[in-house]
């Protein structure tokens, strides 16, 4: 136990407040200051002894090479000065790099009575998926537990609940409460996983634990707070919504164990409804971090436009979302109904500008070139790269953000339009296979219904072409996404996945299409990861290589 710790009175009541809050990654004055307004509200309303905020929290999550600039140091300094000398009537564990004999760390830093009581060093760092904090940090080796109103607490930050050792110092080192703080990204099946962690974690040691997760869009990530609560036999006392920002309270007693008083379970939500949350958040904190007004997309009357346009006007409210339905002589007049339907039903500004005209321009330009050729794809990719041309024209003039509609499906084996419907700014869709597109129309619909039925029973189709369908040159998208499951997530070979019982034909095609597709995806928009390996920072591949599918 560290110097400082005090013997405490049976019964000893002790209130935390987990700070589920949303912090901008390198603004550290302002997350300072988000950091005091978040304490001296859990102190003046909710008697908080202690607010307990995320991993990293002063630089927001992940800063990236913001942690190799010269003024890091002496931002940070400034920034723990100024919490420190707010003299908060609460103590506060706060997440920060911080510089010791000339390595940087990730810390957990406790701030009580004006002054740094105590400074705990992360132990472990992650270098896998999304994480290299490798990269920046230096690795902690001991353990810090200090007293908090005579309560043992130990310090520990996210990667370090995941492994042995960290946890079993903080217990042989005396404590009875864990603070766990943590920038823990979304993905599905996340906090199933950080449950039954925190529930063996805590009877293995003894220990209740207090997880406090971020929340909030960086980029192409999503975190969705979920902070948990389990007391030393490793049940679940209390739950925190998850994508949902705010101060939540609860209280111990310690008593031989630091006993959390139980809440009433939340209600489980559905992976769709998860799933769509963490888009809205995304794409709301990606528009409104970068200081964009509105912004537009192409409304084609499928499927993958309806939802991003759905989760467009839910994340940022309709009078900033703009809709452009872009028509040619193959759209048909189903598609200009349910495009319309979508906007009316939305409420946002919508727009129908015809490419016919720049496309035939376009096509007596080329007429000499194309002499002696047969049409194909290249008059397709002229649709899609007139209507990307029209959408960046109206974000260049009107300060708009494109987004663009890809799912995660198309994008892996290439079905899109390189400088065509890829261009844009942020893809919504990007991780997000078509079969659970599907799946979030209908719990779109289940809100209040702003997607046509026939748009999400029809077959898709791109429109580039007479009676054309998505089908026609990809296998089902139920089989498809199977195979790029495995293929993505799992890393399975293809030989592995023919195994599984899929057939040759399609597997090899879908893997060959995955990889000569690699230099598509590198120039892609980024977009919002819900799975354990997206497109971007998850799967780093060789544009340029040799490699043979197989095995």
């Amino acid at each position: 136990m560290n110097p400082g710790q005090t013997e405490t009175a049976p019964g000893q009541r002790l209130k935390v407040t987990m700070a589920q809050v949303d912090f901008l990654v390198g603004d550290i004055p302002g997350n300072a200051e988000r950091i005091l307004a978040a304490a001296e509200k859990s102190a003046r309303e909710q008697q908080a002894d202690i607010v307990v905020f995320p991993e990293l929290c002063l630089t927001g999550y992940p800063p990236e090479d913001l942690l190799l600039r010269p003024s890091l140091d002496g931002r940070v300094q400034e920034a723990l000065d100024r919490l420190a000398g707010a003299h908060l009537s609460a103590a506060i564990v706060i997440g920060a790099p911080i510089r010791q004999d000339r390595l940087l760390y990730n810390a957990a830093v406790l701030i009580d009575q004006g002054e740094v009581r105590a400074t705990y060093l992360k132990q472990e760092l992650p270098n896998y998926q999304v994480f290299d904090e490798k990269r920046y940090f230096g690795t902690g080796t001991e353990p810090c537990v200090v007293s908090v109103k005579g309560v043992p607490v130990g310090l520990t930050v996210c990667e370090d609940i995941w492994v042995d050792g960290p946890i079993e110092q903080s217990a042989a080192a005396g404590a009875k409460l864990v603070l766990n703080i943590n920038a823990s990204p979304y993905d599905m099946g996340k906090q199933a996983r950080r449950k039954a962690l925190l529930e063996r974690r805590a009877q293995e040691n003894n220990v209740s634990i207090v997880y406090v997760n971020l929340i909030g869009g960086q980029d192409e990530l999503v975190f969705d707070g979920g902070s948990l609560v389990v007391d030393q036999s490793g049940e679940l006392a209390v739950e925190v919504p998850q994508f949902a920002e705010g101060l939540f309270p609860v209280e111990f007693i310690f008593d031989h164990h630091c006993q959390p008083l139980a809440q009433p379970p939340i209600e489980e939500p559905s992976l769709e409804q998860n799933i769509y949350n963490a888009l809205v958040i995304g794409v709301r904190d990606y528009v409104n971090k970068n200081g964009f007004r509105t912004t537009v997309l192409g409304l084609s009357g499928g499927i993958d436009s309806a939802v991003t346009l759905a989760v467009a006007a839910d994340a940022l409210g309709a009078d900033r979302v703009r809709a452009v339905m872009m028509p040619f002589r193959y759209t048909s007049g189903m598609s200009l109904e349910d495009a319309e339907f979508e906007a009316k039903a939305l409420g946002v500004q919508y727009d129908v500008f015809s490419i016919e005209p720049m496309y035939d321009v376009f096509m007596a330009t080329l007429e000499k070139p194309f002499e002696g050729t047969q049409p194909d794809t290249t008059e397709e990719n002229l649709q899609a790269r007139l209507r990307g041309v029209l959408l960046m024209s109206l974000s260049n003039k009107f300060r708009s953000l494109v987004l663009t509609t890809g799912n995660k499906s198309e994008m892996a084996v290439g079905y899109s339009t390189l400088y065509g419907d890829m261009a844009g700014g942020f893809d919504v869709l990007k991780d997000i296979p078509k079969t659970m597109v599907y799946r979030l129309a209908k719990y779109r619909n289940s809100i209040s219904p702003v997607i046509p039925e026939r748009v999400i029973t029809r077959p898709p189709s791109a429109e580039l072409a007479p009676d054309q369908k998505d089908e026609d040159s990809l296998p089902g998208y139920d089989v498809l996404d199977e195979i790029l499951h495995r293929y993505i997530e799992r890393d399975s070979s293809a030989e592995a996945i023919i195994a599984e019982g899929f057939e040759r034909a399609d597997v090899e095609r879908v893997v060959r299409l995955v990889d000569v597709n690699e230099y598509k995806r590198r120039q892609a928009p980024i977009g919002v990861r819900v799975s354990e390996r997206g497109f971007g920072k998850d799967r780093r591949y060789p544009i340029t290589n040799g490699w043979k599918p197989g095995k």
